[in-house]
């Protein structure tokens, strides 16, 4: 079991992992203030035979008071077993159905193309990145596999001299550019380097490009019509959307960054909305788009990683709280988007949430908040 400083560390990278470059653009805007229907969650209250379990005034709670000064809005969505409830809060969100950017939780829509294609033997786990694609890595690399890819276990450096202008593979190449890789297989290391090689060895087993495997193995079996890999220059985002605001140093106003550069690919790119999103990690933990043996893979743990927050072969990360609950899921942070999905693996309780950060100090606190009313597991008290 988890102590509470684990808990918090965990919770912190949740809130945090998966941060990418991104342009901020459009002119700078108005802080938003507070109206009528503001600052109170806006949740379904609708009927539900299967609602066992749920704390509706904790969620709810958990959404009361946006926007402040450090979120402008925010969305809750719950299913499983124990219930259903969707609230929402804040001037930056215009519905429960709104799209946003999820950052880093596309990172589980690339891992499951590549279990896909682990399944139908077109790869393995064990592949080298070096085997699948020579000359990617500089020669003398230790071997990096595509599982220590996935887990974030690869030691390759992280992407610290890559910039927005840049394609994936010229991201990779400047990143592995600078400074030295660790031994593969030591420790935990969260690193966008890994996802950028994941996607980009879809495209060479495959013949096609990121965008349409993941459209073609994923989004239309599953028919998430709101979920979308936006090409390397498309800036825009689908209406109604979440809008992303962050604070302009010394202005005090804020500056609307929902059309940004898309950066992140395969690493963090993707947009969707919290009904495709609870869908997705539904199907894809019922079993209903890997086989056994993948589906295995997938909450699949490394045996030889350390570090207080470490992911499977399947790229989720695995949380325990300090009652025992473990949940698994991804996060996600572009600036003016926080997002993730966890749910307990039998499904009982699902949780998507998105939160619209102004950048103004951490939203760790907002979002342990979300956890504990979701889960009813206790949380910090400096979650409140």
């Amino acid at each position: 079991m988890a102590n509470l400083g684990e808990y918090k560390r965990r919770w912190r990278t949740v809130a945090a992992a998966g941060a990418v470059a991104a342009v901020l653009v459009a002119g700078t805007v108005p802080a938003m203030a507070a109206g009528p229907g503001h600052g109170v969650a806006r949740g379904d209250q609708g009927p539900d035979k299967s609602d066992r379990g749920l704390d509706k005034e904790a969620l709810r709670a958990a959404l009361a008071g946006l926007p402040d000064e450090n979120v402008t809005g925010g969305l809750i969505r719950m299913s499983g077993a124990d219930g259903r409830w969707t609230g929402t809060a804040g001037p930056s969100v215009p519905a429960a159905g709104a799209h946003f950017r999820i950052g880093s939780v596309t990172k589980i829509f690339t891992s499951t193309v590549l279990l896909q294609l682990a399944a139908e033997r077109r790869l393995a786990l064990d592949d080298t990145v070096q085997e699948l694609m020579p000359g990617l890595l500089p020669a003398g690399y230790y071997p990096v596999t595509v599982g220590q890819l996935l887990s974030h276990t690869s030691g390759l450096q992280i992407m610290t001299c890559a910039t927005d202008d840049m394609s994936p593979r010229e991201a990779v190449d400047a990143s592995l550019a600078c400074g030295e890789p660790t031994e593969p297989g030591r420790a935990t290391r969260y690193n966008g380097i890994n996802y950028f090689i994941a996607g980009l060895i879809i495209e060479q087993v495959t013949g096609h490009d990121y965008g349409s495997e993941v459209r073609a193995r994923i989004l239309a079996p599953l028919r998430l019509r709101d979920t979308y890999v936006p090409a390397l220059d498309d800036w825009s985002i689908p209406a109604p959307y979440t809008r992303g605001l962050v604070a302009v140093p010394g202005s005090g106003g804020l500056k609307d960054v929902s059309v940004q550069n898309p950066y992140g690919w395969a690493e963090g790119g993707m947009i969707s909305n919290a009904p495709d999103l609870a869908r997705f990690f539904t199907a894809l933990y019922r079993g209903h788009l890997l086989p056994a043996a993948q589906q295995k893979d997938l909450f699949r743990m490394p045996a030889a990683a350390s570090g207080d927050t470490q992911f499977s072969y399947g790229g989720l990360q695995r949380t325990e709280f300090p009652d025992g609950t473990v949940v698994w899921g991804k996060s996600g942070h572009v600036p003016g988007y926080t997002s993730g999905v966890f749910a307990i693996r039998d499904l009982r309780r699902l949780l998507v949430y998105s939160l619209n950060p102004t950048d103004r100090s951490p939203e760790l606190p907002y979002v342990l908040r979300i956890a504990g009313a979701a889960f009813d597991v206790p949380v910090p008290a400096t979650a409140g």
